[in-house]
């Protein structure tokens, strides 16, 4: 269904494609024909069409675990007024209790800033936040940036991206988001899709196909064929907002009068463009899908590329469930008993919990579809349940005058406001051992409540909506919606403003200075980050081999959620589900670098220097991470800025999962090291690492450089690399952060 092309492949007048270089233009040239590059190289502010690009975005997107911090940063560096449309919705905390008050405070902290610097405020549970996007903020041609990792809007035409919130600072202060010129890959469709698959189940398969590998990691996906015309808009959304679990940089589609009728009734037609490749157009690899073939797909724990049809599933569920415990077993050890074969019942498996919801999930398709395949029928009084979440009040208010929301109350299912917390524990968190079968976008380990350390785990697997429901139907024994048969004749979607109109505060290009910020208690400023010194020395903090390391392991979600405006206090759980020792590993070590500024430098920190021939006075004492892969999964800089406020200058890794966790570190002033990939790393927790020059190397423009670690059985040489530096990220590591870089700048 899912077939890969490795090479390089030409497309001609939108129809052919050619792997003969033959009389075709020079990949370098034909590359520029391509959408994705017409929409780059219009943003990119040199002009230059080279091999760098330094981007601006027409929009910015936020929600409320992560416009607060933004909105500090930016100000602690000489922010004066909002200079792009930036649209900050109220969809993560919207739901969450923990921690009194302080999720409110931060709401009216964000009307507050959109009065003062003149942005666009979107209540709690009015839409997540990429369905406000896709209603109010996207253009074909057009660029948005969110500092939320699903910033995917390309089935619109609108070029999306996902970065921590040191990317939104720079674009509030007119810098640029850089990268390098990046390769696109062709994703062309075929057929169409029978009945009863859905956009999951495509999403699915195309992670399964891409994400172990590193396929289209970073690259740009580009979507055309012959089979994108049957697919609506809805469709074309749901598997869009998954291509972030490929890893790739972003994505762009074909538009046609599919997205004109999308503009149309969202009152914008003249957001619309068409948008198609160029007669000759270059893409370095292709990925070909047959819609036609596709299977009704379910995504194990712990990823979404854990993937099998669920038929392969019926087949062989012992098996295959073993498999997911033996996994657990190596994540975990002995911290948890997980028993998913239990959920085998006379050769059937058994989910205990279905939830359709969020910005995949929650769209009006989606829910039109599950509505019709659980019309006249019941999720039962037993131990399953379901719950559904409209992904917008005009979402919700359509499925209400179509009848969808009552065929489903009557079915059992529990309606719930547009809200982000499935995906990240904060809502209709499962009973532990609980199989939940989600069309949502994730199912990391560490995250939907799981807490490994106190014997807790979620159990989530990834099925499209249309599977969900017939799996309800069917008393919870998974069930594939192409082996049902059902008619979903509700009323196409029709869009209605008049929520927006009434509660959305729109403050675009009417920014009053004279206005306060609001605070509440636990908002807090940064706390002091110091320049890098001369030379580095690092004690690892935290060792870890696991093949991937997420985000939701370096700072949880779920309870954590309440805490992002709060530096200090958010710092507390820096990988406390998977090193819980960390956090007092890294305030001892933080403590200890105080005390050599101070003139009493400890006798460890002393020792560790003279085996090396250095001095305290000219080289700063950090903390370090190691992790084979680490940054996979959410845009969320606090997965750098906990291990910063906790005393963190370097990491060290093979790679990083993602660009955006590799920027987040360099914005926080962590250096981001890698060694070869056949370089050993058999060091321990407390070894330490000796990096001599390190601020002349990093300012003089270089990318590698010698380096000692101490360990207790002697010094031992290893070579750190640090490559692809952009200038600007070389003098923010110097100076110790983003925020220093920009104050050092203001005071010129």
């Amino acid at each position: 269904m899912v077939e890969l092309i490795k090479h390089g492949v030409y497309l001609v007048d939108g129809k052919e494609i050619r792997n003969d270089a033959t009389g075709m233009p020079s990949p370098d040239e034909a590359r520029e024909n391509t959408i994705t590059y017409g929409i780059l190289r219009s943003h990119d502010v040199d002009g230059s069409k080279g091999k760098k690009m330094r981007i601006r975005f027409d929009a910015m997107m936020s929600h409320d675990i992560t416009y607060v911090g933004i909105i500090q940063t930016a100000r602690a560096s000489g922010l004066e007024k909002f200079p792009l449309p930036y649209a900050m919705t109220n969809c993560h905390n919207s739901l969450c209790a923990v921690g009194g008050t302080i999720n409110e405070d931060d709401h009216v902290f964000g009307l507050s800033a959109a009065k003062k610097y003149g942005g666009i405020y979107v209540p709690a549970n009015q839409a997540v936040i990429h369905q406000y996007a896709r209603e109010a903020m996207v253009a074909c041609g057009n660029m948005i940036l969110g500092s939320d990792s699903h910033t995917r809007y390309g089935s619109l035409g609108n070029m999306g991206v996902g970065e921590g919130g040191g990317e939104l600072v720079k674009q509030l202060l007119r810098n640029t988001w850089d990268i390098n010129a990046p390769e696109v890959v062709l994703v062309w469709l075929e057929g169409a899709p029978r009945k009863g698959i859905g956009p999951h189940d495509v999403a699915i398969s195309l992670v399964k196909a891409t994400f172990e590998s590193g396929f289209v990691k970073n690259k740009v996906l580009e979507f055309a064929g012959p089979g994108v015309k049957n697919l609506p808009i809805d469709f074309r959304n749901g598997i869009d907002i998954m291509t972030t679990e490929t890893t790739c940089l972003s994505s762009i589609w074909v538009t046609d009068d599919e997205v004109k009728h999308h503009y149309e009734i969202h009152r914008r037609p003249e957001c619309f463009r068409e948008l198609q490749p160029g007669k000759v157009a270059y893409y370095d690899a292709m990925i070909r899908i047959d819609l036609s073939k596709q299977e009704a797909m379910i995504a194990l724990p712990f990823h979404p590329s854990n993937a099998y049809t669920i038929h392969e599933l019926q087949a062989n569920p012992v098996e295959i469930l073993r498999a997911v415990e033996e996994d657990a077993r190596k994540r975990f050890g002995d911290k948890i008993q997980i028993d998913l074969v239990d959920k085998v019942v006379d050769g059937k498996v058994m989910a205990d919990q279905g939830i359709i919801a969020g910005c995949s999930g929650g769209t009006y398709d989606n829910l039109s579809a599950a509505a019709a395949i659980m019309r006249g029928q019941s999720i039962g009084n037993d131990y399953f349940t379901m719950s559904a979440y409209p992904q917008s009040v005009p979402v919700y208010m359509a499925t209400t005058r179509s009848g969808i929301t009552e065929e489903l109350l009557e079915a059992g299912v529990v309606i719930k406001p547009a809200f982000c917390g499935p995906c990240f524990g904060a809502g209709d968190v499962p009973a532990n051992n609980g199989l939940s079968i989600r069309h949502t976008t994730r199912n990391f380990p560490n995250r939907e409540g799981s807490k490994p350390g106190q014997g807790q785990i979620s159990l989530v697997a990834l099925m499209d909506a249309r599977s969900i429901a017939a799996t309800a139907a069917n008393g919870g024994v998974i069930t594939a919606a192409t082996d049902i048969d059902y008619t979903d004749n509700h009323k196409p979607y029709d869009f209605d403003a008049t929520i927006y109109e009434r509660r959305v505060y729109n403050g675009y290009n009417h920014a009053d200075l004279s206005q306060e910020l609001r605070y509440g208690p636990n908002i807090k400023d940064w706390p002091k980050m110091y320049p890098m010194q001369e030379n580095m020395l690092l004690e690892l903090a935290a060792v870890i081999h696991d093949p991937v390391t997420t985000t939701d392991e370096l700072i949880p979600s779920g309870e954590t959620s309440s805490y992002r405006s709060n530096p200090l206090k958010l710092s507390e759980f820096a990988l406390s589900r998977r090193v819980p020792e960390y956090v007092g590993i890294s305030k001892r070590i933080q403590a200890q670098d105080l005390e050599r500024r101070e003139g009493k430098t400890p006798k460890n920190v002393l020792d560790a220097l003279a085996q090396v021939g250095a001095t305290p006075e000219t080289t700063s004492f950090g903390s370090c991470v190691f992790a084979n892969r680490p940054g996979d999964g959410s845009a969320r800089e606090q997965a750098a800025s906990c291990q910063k406020v906790l005393g963190g200058d370097a990491n060290i890794c093979y790679e990083y999962a993602t660009k955006r966790y590799r920027s987040n570190c360099i914005n926080w002033g962590i250096v981001p090291f890698t060694i070869d990939k056949d370089t050993a790393f058999d060091y321990q927790p407390g070894d330490m690492v000796f990096i001599p020059g390190i601020r002349e190397a990093i300012l003089g423009g270089k990318e590698e450089i010698d380096a000692k670690v101490i360990t207790a059985d002697g010094v031992k040489d290893i070579h750190l690399l640090f490559t692809n530096l952009t200038a600007d990220e070389r003098q923010i590591l110097a100076d110790g952060c983003l925020m220093n870089y920009y104050a050092a700048q203001n005071k010129k």
